[in-house]
């Protein structure tokens, strides 16, 4: 049995949806309200019941007890210690948890507007490791525009080095799976933009710069921060504290 510490008795957790952090309309007219509407109510709805179907199913083999305070993060992250007791569990979580944290990230590194660079550290960074701004953006959007059918284009600290990298992912698979610590993430799964761009993806990447939380609230930032919290830490420590075998 895995059992993921929580710092208190465990018990059964479920997720939640979380409201929007803006309106329906906010993100017009770059993303549209229906898609907004379908894509959180109806999608990101459907992954957070699968996900925590899952997890009732995983409590009742007895393969992991989730504590009041677990993450749905540290699930991921100790996605491949899991002794899943079928493949079709093992997808479940793979496939649902990922879509519940993945756009949960998502919703979160938008904002009405936008917001017109990265700043501090993460400028720094960004420039080291790209050469500038506009060379990443260039080579982020050729990540999201070469995912073959559904996925996502990440921006993730490595764990080794601390490094900056584009990486994309298949259907709802996280970084966090393979020890990588997301900062920034694009949805290109079809129904994040098919009702206003059709079949015109590269359209919605490039209309989706324009409403990137780089600066309102620090939002990039702070994941940027909390990534390389992460990947400085020691990896026995990380490990001690988000699984325990029994």
């Amino acid at each position: 049995m895995v059992v993921l510490v929580a710092g208190a008795a465990a018990k059964e957790a479920a997720f939640t949806l979380a409201p929007l952090p803006y309106a329906y309309d906010a993100l017009e007219p770059h993303i549209d309200t229906l898609t907004m509407q379908l894509h959180h109510d109806k999608h990101h709805q459907a992954y957070t019941d699968k996900f925590n179907e899952a997890l009732d199913r995983l409590e009742a083999e007895a393969v992991l007890v989730v504590g009041p305070n677990t993450t749905a993060e540290s699930i991921l992250r100790s996605f491949r210690s899991l002794a899943f007791p079928s493949d079709h569990l093992a997808t479940a979580v793979r496939n649902h948890g990922g879509g519940y944290v993945n756009h949960n990230m998502f919703w979160h590194v938008m904002t009405p507007g936008g917001s017109n660079s990265p700043q501090g550290d993460l400028a720094f960074a960004i420039s080291h490791q790209f050469g500038s701004l506009e060379e990443f953006k260039k080579q982020f959007s050729a990540a999201a525009a070469s995912v073959f059918g559904s996925g996502w284009a990440w921006l993730v600290v490595e764990p080794a080095s601390g490094d900056l990298k584009i990486v994309a992912t298949p259907n709802q698979d996280s970084p966090l799976m393979a020890g990588q610590q997301p900062v920034l993430c694009l949805d290109v799964w079809e129904h994040a933009y098919y009702l206003l761009r059709h079949n015109r993806r590269p359209d919605y990447i490039q209309a989706w710069w324009n409403v990137v939380n780089w600066g309102a609230q620090d939002v990039v930032q702070q994941y940027y921060e909390d990534a390389r919290s992460q990947t400085a830490a020691d990896p026995s420590q990380v490990a001690t504290e988000a699984v325990v075998l029994l």
